[in-house]
């Protein structure tokens, strides 16, 4: 069964902790302070929450794990449901899956936005690619993509 990735950090020292629970520093490139409330200020920061430590630390988590779902929560504790669905979806199809709760880490939260071009959680990640979110993962599952989908990931 595949194991429960936790980024856990604060603002001026995030980290990865992995599920044998040691812990590595990534150097922080959120930018904090305040500025004008532009869109153009506001798309500045937001990029900047996604520094090339974290960005790097994104990229393996979800190229050494064939399904990972960043969520609201964990599999096994849901924070929201739509995450609950996702959960409920993937494991009814027993599924091994990585789970990341993008609650323990605003710098993470914020970057996954940038990161994948999709704005909410859950995101489910198949074969190191983004696949969609709870919507997109539900209507897969009805008609049968989701499984092939699947399959094939876990074939590589």
């Amino acid at each position: 069964m595949m194991a429960t990735t936790t980024f856990a950090s604060s603002l001026s020292s995030p980290s990865i902790r992995s599920s044998s629970g040691a812990k590595t520093s990534i150097s922080s490139s959120f930018n904090s302070t305040t500025s004008k409330k532009s869109s153009t200020t506001f798309s500045r920061r937001i990029r900047a929450n996604l520094g090339p430590e974290l960005k790097t630390q994104i990229d393996k988590c979800v190229t050494e794990n064939k399904v990972v779902l960043f969520m609201k929560g964990t599999k096994s504790a849901p924070k929201c449901g739509f995450s609950n669905t996702c959960v409920q979806i993937l494991q009814s199809m027993n599924v091994p899956f990585t789970d990341v709760d993008i609650l323990a880490s605003e710098q993470l939260r914020v970057g996954m936005k940038t990161y994948s071009s999709w704005p909410t959680f859950p995101q489910l990640y198949i074969g190191g690619e983004f696949f969609g979110g709870c919507d997109i993962t539900m209507d897969a599952y009805k008609d049968g993509s989701l499984k092939e989908e699947l399959e094939r990931a876990m074939l590589e």
